[in-house]
């Protein structure tokens, strides 16, 4: 849902927060950054088919934490010791190769309807802060808040700074930016497909469930959410 506007004419303040993963690009965007570092030389093919199951559980039944955990693990354990200028090198051709064809257009098109309407518009994503500046900065968003990889002299230490942006941090996450603009988030929408993301769609006063999983169908139901599209199944 489009923000509204004022009883003087004038568009209300508003921020439009989109998920990642199955929210706007079909499947794992980690998958798609394991895929380009192996063809880059960076890990082994047996990563690869780590991350492609993960891809697989992924768009048959959804997010669930132990695969948001092992995925994290393997993915900071594959970065230590990687020049941070090349994983976002990496994350660069990704976008291109990997996730670009996978955009989902109908989302995609909801997101740059709310910026021509004046809203700002960021991704909100668990998955690395450098990868969702790269999508945002290419479907012309506001911006991205993500998880943030530790880097120290320019190398990737493995590690992360603070916690993933997940679940309820996104939350906390989404607060702050509104305070800071100003924006009360009774006027703001937000996207997701995961019920791991029920506090951050909760907080908003459009949320719209996006392929949503079947925990988020049916609660989005039940509450009278907008839904867009359905999983497919495989």
């Amino acid at each position: 849902m489009l923000s509204v506007m004022s009883s003087n004419g004038s568009h209300t303040p508003a921020i439009a927060f989109f998920d990642v993963d199955n929210t706007l690009v079909r499947g794992s965007t980690m998958y798609q950054l394991a895929k380009t570092a192996w063809r880059a030389g960076h890990i082994h093919v047996a990563d690869v088919a780590r991350f492609a199951w993960h891809q697989l559980m992924f768009l048959l039944v959804g997010e669930t934490p132990g695969q948001m955990r092992t995925a994290r693990g393997r993915g900071l354990a594959l970065i230590a010791g990687q020049p941070a200028a090349g994983i976002r090198a990496i994350a660069e051709t990704a976008f291109v190769r990997g996730i670009r064809p996978r955009l989902m257009e109908q989302t995609v098109a909801r997101a740059k309807a709310h910026m021509e309407h004046g809203d700002e518009v960021w991704i909100v994503t668990a998955s690395p802060q450098d990868l969702g500046a790269i999508i945002a900065r290419e479907l012309g968003l506001t911006g991205a808040l993500g998880t943030v990889v530790e880097e120290r002299g320019g190398i990737a230490t493995g590690r992360l700074v603070g916690e993933p942006l997940h679940g309820p941090l996104k939350v906390v996450a989404i607060r702050r930016l509104a305070a800071e603009r100003g924006i009360d988030l009774a006027d703001c929408s937000a996207y997701s497909d995961s019920i791991n993301d029920l506090p951050m769609l909760s907080a908003v006063g459009h949320p719209v469930a996006v392929n949503p999983d079947a925990a988020l169908r049916r609660h989005a139901r039940a509450a009278g959410w907008d839904i867009v599209g359905e999983r497919k199944k495989r």
